[in-house]
This record gives structure tokens, sequence and C-alpha cells, in this order.
């Protein structure tokens, strides 16, 4: 188990709450599995949630019992482990989440119980084109670059991994990767005591990671299933060290699914081509993805991207309107803000900022920049997504 006085803390006291609630943010991801190994970031998630810590339960088990809830994601950057409990149980819960996290025992049992599990999210996902499409549109974005590998690997990958690859893969990789802690609640837990009191030491040890190249875009027309299809629309964004970049999540808003938005009125009101879409943007260390996701009866795929295509060459040349850029900030804002006001989401908001964040993160700085991004910003992302605009559907026609 590393020093805990190698993990950053962050902490957000509120005496009101009854709850604690823990993250722990680690930058690794599945675009740092080695070759070959893909998949291995999303196992150790399910196994360090799975494994014994105490008396032979699990740790999702030991929070549960208690009343509380846990879960973990993976996406390609980042893991998050995060428990929510009430604050009584706090101490004890916050020692079983970081010896779970960092001091696993991990077994042929609880791997081969964890494949079969891994295994069944695979085929469910695969079984989604809602799902697969993700997969699909990253991998057009970033061909041949660790952005463009699924999240969960492939099956074949899933069923390589053993016992010996995914306990060096926590010791070499998942240890040796920046690692931060985040709580919302009445007070610190007693054994977080010990964190380092620095909340930039984790994205600066992040930021010290070299990027790999990006190649170009492979971009090919949409092969249009006979019936019902999602498809997503999008481009590369910025990366999360550029500055303003901002100005493509409100952009994402300008063409999302709340009704004030422009792609709101087009898509749905006027031309009656969809019901369920929305949009958003993620930045990642060399680049970001922004798309819009559009789910598309029978012939109606290639009016639904033609709408997108338009509006986000209308708003590269002439930039919002003031009031419909004003509609979008707040939406951004209010997003940001109900985040730091629901407890668990907040401790992941929290954790993740400092993993990718250089200095301490203040949620009033944030809002400001917000504020201040200009039509003119808007503009210029809208530009740089039309230059190289892909669109990808699943199912494709057969």
């Amino acid at each position: 188990m590393i020093p805990v006085d190698r993990i950053p803390l962050v902490l957000a006291v509120d005496e009101r709450l009854r709850t604690t609630s823990i993250c722990v943010g680690v930058a690794y991801g599945s675009r740092h599995d080695p070759a070959g190994r893909g998949g291995l970031a999303h196992m150790l998630e399910h196994l360090l949630m799975s494994a014994p810590v105490t008396g032979g339960a699990p740790l999702v088990q030991h929070i549960e019992s208690r009343g509380g809830n846990a879960n973990a994601e993976t996406g390609l950057e980042h893991m998050l482990f995060y428990a929510q409990v009430d604050a009584e149980d706090a101490d004890q819960v916050a020692e079983l989440l970081l010896r779970g996290v960092l001091s696993p025992a991990l077994d042929e049992a609880t791997l081969e119980t964890e494949r079969s599990a891994v295994l069944q999210e695979l085929a469910a996902a695969e079984a989604d084109p809602a799902d697969v499409v993700q997969d699909a549109f990253l991998g057009t974005l970033f061909p041949g670059h660790p952005l463009g590998r699924p999240v969960g690997g492939t099956t074949r990958e899933v069923l390589a991994l053993d016992l010996d690859a995914v306990t060096r893969g926590h010791r070499e990789q998942f240890l040796a990767a920046p690692i931060a802690v985040a709580v919302v609640g009445p007070r610190l837990p007693g054994p977080l005591a010990g964190l380092a009191d620095g909340r930039s030491e984790a994205a600066a040890a992040r930021a010290a990671t070299p990027a790999a190249p990006l190649g170009p875009v492979r971009a090919a027309e949409p092969a249009w299933p006979a019936g019902f299809g999602w498809v997503a629309v999008g481009g590369r964004s910025a990366g999360l060290a550029e500055t303003n970049r901002h100005r493509y999540a409100v952009l994402a808003n300008l063409l999302g699914a709340n009704a004030s938005s422009v792609l709101y009125r087009e898509l749905r009101v006027a031309a009656g081509l969809a019901y369920s879409f929305q949009a958003w943007d993620r930045g990642y260390t060399e680049s970001g993805a922004w798309r819009v996701l559009i789910g598309v009866d029978a012939g109606n795929g290639p009016g639904a991207v033609e709408i997108v295509t338009r509006e986000l060459a209308r708003l590269a040349a002439d930039g919002p309107t003031a009031a419909d850029l004003d509609a979008a900030r707040r939406h951004v804002r209010m997003s940001l803000v109900l985040d730091t006001e629901t407890p668990m989401e907040h401790a992941r908001l929290l954790a993740m900022r400092a993993l990718t964040r250089p200095v301490p993160w203040d949620v009033a700085r944030e809002l400001d920049e917000i504020a201040a991004v200009r039509a003119d910003d808007v503009r210029r992302a809208a530009a740089e997504l039309s230059a190289d605009l892909v669109a990808v559907v699943r199912p494709e026609a057969s």
C-alpha cells in the first residue's frame, strides 16, 4: 500500500449533512492499458470493489450492508471509487475503501466471478446500439490511438487476463498513477487525516505524462440501417490543458436536448426528425471529443445529420444570438451548481478536478469562466468542429 501522505485530499465540510461521501480518484483508465491487455482497468474496477477486505466479505458488501451506496467507474483516463454512508459509519468505511483500493486481496475466485460479470456487461453493451455507437465514434475520431480503444476491452482481451496480469497492473500502473481523495460531509473521517494537505500534486503528476501523437480522423459515410438507429455527430475538441475550453460545453448546450436549445427548435420542433438526443463534450490529455447523439427512425438519419451540420456551420459563421448564448451559459452553470449541491456528485467532481486541474479547484472560479464565454468563443469552437465533422451510426446497414 502506498503511503497515504502522498495522496492529496480535497475536503468540503458541511455540518448540516448527515451523510459522508468519499471518492477515490485515480488517473489511470483504459487508455493506459498495455497493448493486448485491453479491459485491464475495467477489470480492476470490478475486482477492487468485489475483493474481500474483512471477514471474507467484499468491499461493496461491507458498505451497502450499512445502508450506504457504493460504486465505481472506469473512463478513458480515470477511475473513480465512491461511497456515500451515514456519517457515523464514515471512519470505518473510509478505512475499508482505502484498504480495498490500495492494498486489495486479489484471488482467482474473485477474478473468475468478475470476469463473468464483465463479459455479460460487454454482451449487454454490444446488444445496445446506443452503447456501440460511442465506441465506434471514438474509434473514428482517434483511430489507432489509445483514446480510441473501447473502455471495457474486447471479449478476447478479457478472457486472456489472468491473475498475474491483473496483480501486476494494479501494482505497476494503478498505484503508480496520480491518486486523489475527495470527501463531502460534516467532518473529516479519522483514517483520512494523514492524507496530504495539497490539491495540485495529482494534477501536476498527471500533466507530466507524455501525450501520444494524434493521427488523422477516419471518417466515412454512414451506412444507414433499415430501422431505428443511433447516430453520433461531432469531432475533436480541445484538450484539458487548453484555456477557455468551456466554449465547447456551451456549444453542446446550444445543440443539446433542453427546450431552449437551437437544435431542439430545429430538429425536434421544426423538422420532427428526432425525439431523443443529447450533446456533450469530454476533454482528454491530447484532445477532446464533442458530439451530438441522436436516436433516429428509418429514413430520418440523413436529415438529422444535415440539420446538425447546418446549425454548426451557421454558428461558425455568425455565432449564437445573445438570447441563445445567455440560455446556454445558464444551463451549463446550473448543471455545475446542481452537482456541487448533491453530496455524492460533489465528491466525484472534486476528485476529478483534483486529478485534472494544476491549481486547487474553486467552483466560483469555474462558474465565472463559464459566464465569460462569448459569442466569438462559441463561433470559433463551431468552426473548429465543422472543419472535420464525422457521423457514425449503429446499427449499420447489413
